[in-house]
């Protein structure tokens, strides 16, 4: 590992304050993989930079600044911003900086044409379970990108969660599936409960019991290594309430719905990228 980035004395910077660098700078602070002393964050109001303001970091208004103070600056504003924030930085980017994107959509090459010449970039979809330790993240090099680099982003998001490397083409796809994916988690997580508090379950105990039901359930997906639908089979009795249940999930389409989801969530993202 590069001495540049040893956890010791590495500063991270983040354009943009919303949720997601709210989340990672949460988690970085938790995993003590940084110190607060160690993060700075821009955005272009004080009132943007208030919620991220709380966790005891450097904010200013100023995206030069972070930069400047900065040796990883993660991009965290929308897609249709990165263009003209990263112009904006430019002129103080040198080859030392080592870029992390987050924004949704947004191609390496667009990134790297915004930029001077051979600036370090690695794209990075990670989702907002980056909370609480537990997030999925899946990164890609650029052309500029040193030996080594791939490997910092790995272990500082590896902070945070789970973290794999592949290629950019398949991002988007990522970004539909565990990007978006919290959502569609709470949402059903929500319904569970629901269909519990029907049943007369107070709504606190559904809803823990729906969460931890969750949570186990994953868990053995990812320990067995057993295809989840094996797992699904494993839990059916011939005639038992649990395939009466599945069975009417599938009458109602809830499988194509979470497809459908998916899907319409990877296009959408697709449709960001082409928009800059």
């Amino acid at each position: 590992m590069d001495r540049e980035f040893d956890a010791a004395t590495m500063s991270i910077g983040f354009i943009g304050a919303g949720k997601m660098a709210q989340a990672l700078t949460r988690g970085f602070l938790a995993s003590r993989i940084t110190s607060k002393e160690q993060i700075i964050a821009s955005a272009p109001t004080l009132q943007s930079i208030s919620d991220i303001k709380k966790y005891g970091i450097h904010v200013t208004c100023n995206n030069q600044e972070t930069v400047q103070d900065s040796k990883v600056v993660v991009v965290a504003v929308k897609p249709n911003v990165v263009p003209s924030v990263l112009r904006e930085v430019s002129p103080v980017v040198t080859r030392d900086h080592l870029f992390v994107s987050i924004a949704a959509g947004v191609r390496i090459k667009s990134i790297e044409e915004e930029l001077p010449p051979q600036t370090r970039v690695v794209r990075v979809m990670p989702n907002t379970p980056c909370l609480v330790q537990q997030a999925v993240s899946v990164l890609s090099t650029g052309s500029s990108a040193k030996n080594g680099d791939a490997e910092f982003v790995k272990r500082l998001m590896s902070a945070v969660g789970h973290v794999e490397e592949s290629d950019e083409n398949i991002l988007d796809a990522v970004t539909g599936l565990s990007g978006c994916g919290p959502g569609y988690m709470f949402m059903a997580l929500d319904a569970m409960a629901d269909g519990g508090v029907r049943c007369g379950l107070p709504r606190d105990k559904a809803v823990q019991l729906a969460a931890h039901t969750m949570m186990g359930a994953a868990k053995m997906v990812l320990d067995s290594g057993k295809h989840p639908a094996q797992l699904k089979d494993d839990v059916c009795s011939p005639s038992g309430a649990t395939i009466h249940a599945i069975s009417r999930l599938e009458k109602l389409g809830f499988r194509g719905a979470i497809i459908d989801a998916v899907m319409t969530a990877f296009e959408r993202t697709h449709e960001l990228g082409q928009s800059k």
